[in-house]
């Protein structure tokens, strides 16, 4: 399976400002980089899930991740020319710009699913938004990744809302997974550079905005339906998305092996 596999490219393409280009091109990479990570992670309960057919659901949900991946890096190869399997499969930790929230390791179940439930909230609020981008390809990737990303936002939302009202050991575990993960989802709306040139231009949403709105929704189900108690967490993001936890590169490891062992195979 590679990244170029997914889905074609966009049409529209539109001129862009160079230095428009330049920022939408770190932004597209950003945003593959965080679905490609969180796919592979994901993927790791293949074979190992808690029954047979959220096996199969949660790799659905990967496989559908790294789609939108291809989708993202589909539009930035009609604006730089690049590879999307080269980017996905020979790049290292330190050219990645994924968040370090999709990098953490997998831990238990009850993590996988507050981490995929945080991050489908955020991705469907932003696909929304994205729609009516003034960059037609872009909002034209949006709309085709949205109807996606609902289902995974509903399945995810059930999986914590069970967790967390299930047994004691269960709530117990969802509530140190919302523990760990809660300081690290802020980086999920972390400009990068020049996208505050792209907010201006009406070609991404605006990620404050954004925020207010995934709030609203996340934390009335965490603490309201879920009874969970929110953690104390830093007002800011951190470093950039060029500083990575100490797992990405050993993900990368494993991720890339058969690709860079036959580098010049036309599959994989």
């Amino acid at each position: 399976m590679t990244v170029s596999s997914q889905q074609p490219a966009a049409s529209g393409q539109q001129d862009l400002a160079p230095e428009l280009r330049a920022a939408l091109i770190e932004k597209l990479t950003a945003l593959a980089d965080d679905e490609i990570v969180l796919a592979h992670r994901d993927g790791e309960w293949t074979g190992h899930a808690p029954i047979l057919e959220e096996d199969i659901a949660l790799a659905n949900i990967a496989q559908d991740e790294l789609g939108h991946a291809g989708l993202y890096l589909e539009l930035r190869r009609a604006l730089d020319g690049s590879d999307a399997d080269q980017l996905a499969f020979f790049r290292d930790a330190a050219e990645y710009r994924s968040a370090r929230f999709v990098e953490l390791p997998k831990g238990d179940w009850a993590l996988t699913m507050l981490r995929q439930f945080l991050f489908d909230t955020y991705e469907a609020l932003w696909l929304e938004a994205a729609r009516t981008s003034s960059y037609a390809p872009l909002a034209e990737v949006a709309a085709k990744a949205l109807r996606e990303e609902k289902f995974h936002l509903q399945h995810t939302a059930l999986w914590v809302e069970r967790l967390a009202l299930g047994t004691d050991e269960s709530r117990r575990r969802t509530q140190a997974a919302l523990d760990e993960l809660w300081p690290y989802a802020a980086q999920l709306f972390q400009p990068v550079p020049g996208e505050a040139e792209l907010v201006t231009a009406r070609i991404v949403p605006d990620l404050e905005k954004l925020r207010g709105s995934w709030e609203s929704f996340v934390l009335p189900h965490l603490t309201g339906k879920c009874g969970l108690t929110l953690p104390d967490a830093p007002a800011d993001a951190g470093a950039g998305r060029d500083t990575h936890t100490e797992h990405l590169a050993p993900l990368l490891a494993e991720m890339q092996s058969v690709a860079r062992a036959v580098p010049n195979a036309e599959v994989w």
